[in-house]
């Protein structure tokens, strides 16, 4: 993870770390003295006092008290983030398109400021909704296509654990990345990592498929999947598969699985 942090900074230079962080597409965190005002469906104002503001590459702008779960202010995923110089104060600005919001920071003194480059691939499993679709799936195969064999469960490579691999009927390796509600990019990127990470994995089934000049299939399965993921997987050449995870969780029952 790439990071840079700065400790009680001028202004000048926490727009220096800011500039820089945005052109990288970095998570921001500042806990600085500012005022917060607001421009769109309503008007407010929040003057003086300590905060923490964070900023994230998606465009999320949030501003946090020292007290209550929620920021007090925040603009959401898509918005704009500007910064620049207003004597000696550091002025930040997330901008909303539609609708038209202006959220304006003024920022006089900081304790400290950092931004990461973080990486996480992960989505919230709900409930163990997608161990149980796993516990499905691996009872009743044939839901993502008749002749398919899970052979491993929960499979260690460099970036994490594949959720289920498997054979299809002409002995190609299949790698399921399983996703309980509508999948996204994040989900496809995922799996094309786990994807990578088995082809520089020195593995005797790799081998062995190489030698049989066997393919090596990359199947996301989720209820349903956004457009740009879909998008992304045709460029990719991963499949997709629709499968509803189950509506009764299963606690109690154990799969035994041969080693991979």
């Amino acid at each position: 993870m790439k990071y840079k942090i700065l400790e009680k900074p001028k202004c000048s230079d926490a727009y220096d770390l800011i500039d820089e962080a945005l052109r990288k597409r970095a998570t921001i965190t500042l806990f600085a003295c500012c005022k917060v005002e607001y421009e769109g469906r309503a008007l407010s104002q929040l003057n003086w006092g300590e905060r923490i503001i964070i900023i994230k590459p998606d465009g999320s702008f949030l501003v946090h008290q020292d007290k209550k779960v929620e920021p007090v202010n925040w603009q959401p995923p898509k918005s704009r983030t500007k910064s620049y110089l207003k004597g000696d104060r550091l002025i930040l600005e997330s901008h909303r398109r539609t609708p038209k919001e202006l959220l304006s920071v003024e920022v006089r003194h900081i304790q400290f400021i950092n931004y990461a480059n973080i990486e996480d691939f992960e989505e919230l499993e709900q409930a163990g909704y997608e161990k149980d679709m796993g516990d499905m799936i691996m009872e009743r195969p044939h839901l993502i296509e008749e002749g398919f064999t899970p052979t491993a469960r929960e499979y260690s490579v460099e970036h994490g654990f594949i959720d289920i691999l498997g054979k299809d009927c002409d002995g190609n390796l299949m790698i399921l990345e399983l996703k309980a509600r509508k999948a996204g990019t994040s989900a496809v990127k995922q799996l094309k990592r786990y994807i990578q990470d088995i082809k520089n994995t020195d593995n005797d089934y790799l081998k062995d498929c190489n030698a049989q000049k066997k393919k090596i299939r990359g199947l996301l399965v989720a209820p349903s999947i956004m457009n740009d993921a879909l998008d992304l997987i045709e460029e990719e050449g991963i499949e997709f598969v629709s499968v509803e995870p189950p509506r009764e969780l299963k606690r109690d029952k154990k799969i035994t699985l041969d080693a991979f």
